[in-house]
């Protein structure tokens, strides 16, 4: 690594190196002294603005973020503040107009390389002329003008361009990847999952949480204050949102016109696809007011709306599709939280889900089921809401009881809780599909199908999960069979 300044191909395969064996590698903190901090301090301060460069201080960055354990407590804000400018930087580079400049770089140096080449042969020529005009003249070695003449060891090397985007590229999704983990809360282990599942105390902690009106388990992420602050220092989720956006359409028509370009678009949707994660993350950790307020998150909803909605067909990329879905389903879950007015139709939410719900993807079916939760208790609470309510009550149960998924199924029932949890409109609609007649008898199916299909094909969270679906339905129909026999 103390090569790098001269050696930054060798620097970057190292950073990857470190960055890969230090992540949840406690084991290893022990070998990073101060001596070693040190060199990776002085990468991260290097000013070089090339785009490997600018890949080696993000690789650089990941691992110090690896090892921040080691890092005195006095000195973690800084440190932090450190890692993230370095990943604002990467993030703020147009990866599109470096596509459309690289492009033009080389075809200049193409060009200029076909003249050194045309006017080298031409000298060539005239130098053949002389020598067998004179015989006398020492004849000059073979190949030697050529070497002397060749301008190609001035040139960058071969596709240097190309390397410069690639590492760009490379550079951003290693960022957004690196800034998912730091949003991310540790979860808990398998057998703390299997403790809550098994326990007795299990079944009378769910009826307390659906008494109280907390629905699935849901365990609130939180971010450091020293990170908090440096996100917003940094401007991190302005950068997130603007990777979220489609690559820019020039830089797309090149790379589809040229072969060995062509990789470039792989890249760059994996750059957008890692932003919508991010922001999915980020919306998990912040609260309102630090990520705009009411109106920023209203023209959030509208972006995404735009993402999802811009052609006639869902876009039928399945990673697209998980990370985008899984940001609204956040987004939603947020503005539904503090009572922020929903920017979505009832037609678009439906439209979504009856087009996700064939994903071959299960995240993306349980994303869309979710949404279509949120989205309708939040109807519940308007007017004259009933016949939008019927509709998604109809496709939700449907899911619930016809879904291969165990895991979607679940999640169908979940969002049926929410939706009839409350309200007249909500009573109304429920009563006119059946709802409590159609979840009596599916009850004992949905029991049948955790116990035959749940170990085998669920891991050990999801099934904790759905062990309180299975709670909440046997307290949602006592719920519901209450309001049956309430005066009106």
């Amino acid at each position: 690594m103390k090569k790098f300044s001269t050696n930054v191909d060798l620097a970057i395969s190292v950073a990857n190196c470190l960055q890969a064996v230090t992540e949840d590698n406690p084991d290893l903190l022990s070998s990073f002294n101060a001596s070693a901090q040190q060199v990776l301090e002085t990468v991260l301060l290097c000013p070089e603005s090339t785009m490997k460069h600018v890949l080696l201080r993000t690789l650089i960055a990941g691992t110090i973020w690896n090892i921040k354990d080691t890092i005195p407590p006095g000195s973690l804000g800084s440190m932090v503040n450190a890692i993230l400018k370095i990943f604002s930087e990467s993030l703020a580079i147009d990866a599109g107009e470096t596509i459309i400049r690289m492009n033009e770089a080389e075809k200049n140096r193409l060009k200029l390389a076909v003249e050194a080449e045309t006017e080298e042969n031409m000298s060539d020529v005239v130098d053949n002329c002389v020598l067998s005009e004179d015989d006398n003249m020492e004849e000059i070695p073979k190949g030697k003008l050529r070497r002397e003449n060749d301008v190609s060891d001035l040139l960058p090397s071969d596709k240097w361009e190309l390397k410069e985007v690639t590492a760009l590229l490379t550079a951003q999704q290693t960022a957004l990847e690196i800034i998912v983990n730091m949003c991310c809360s540790e979860d808990p282990s398998d057998d703390e999952w299997e403790e809550l599942s098994s326990s007795d105390e299990s079944d009378l902690f769910m009826e307390n949480s659906y008494n109280e009106g907390g629905g699935l388990l849901m365990t609130p992420l939180c971010l450091s204050d020293e990170v908090h602050s440096a996100f917003l220092n940094n401007l991190i989720p302005k950068k997130i949102l603007e990777k979220t956006a489609f690559p820019n359409s020039v830089a797309l028509d090149i790379c589809m016109h040229n072969p060995s370009w062509k990789p470039l678009i792989k890249k760059l949707n994996a750059v957008q696809c890692r932003a919508l994660t991010c922001l999915h993350s980020i919306l998990l950790v912040s609260d309102v007011d630090c990520l705009g307020g009411a109106s920023a998150l209203q023209s959030l909803a509208q972006h995404l709306s735009q993402l999802i909605f811009s052609k006639t067909e869902l876009p039928a990329d399945t990673e697209f599709l998980e990370a985008v879905t899984s940001a609204l389903r956040a987004l939603l879950q947020t503005m539904a939280s503090k009572n922020i007015s929903q920017c979505m139709t009832p037609e678009q939410l439906l439209a979504l889900c009856e087009a996700g719900i064939h994903s071959s993807n299960a995240s993306v079916r349980v994303n869309v089921v979710s949404i279509l939760g949120i989205s309708g208790s939040v109807l519940a609470k308007g007017q004259d809401t009933a016949e939008t309510l019927k509709m998604i009550g109809k496709f939700l149960l449907e899911v619930a009881m016809k879904e291969s998924s165990l895991v979607v199924a679940g999640e169908a029932l979940d969002a049926l809780f929410d939706v009839f949890a409350d309200g007249k409109e909500a009573e109304k609609a429920a009563v006119q599909i059946k709802l409590l007649p159609t979840l009596k008898e599916f009850q004992p199916v949905f029991r049948t199908r955790m116990r035959k299909e749940g170990k085998g094909q669920c891991s050990t969270d999801q099934l904790c999960v759905l062990d309180n679906v299975r709670m909440n339905l046997r307290r949602f129909i006592a719920y519901q069979e209450t309001l049956g026999k309430t005066p009106t």
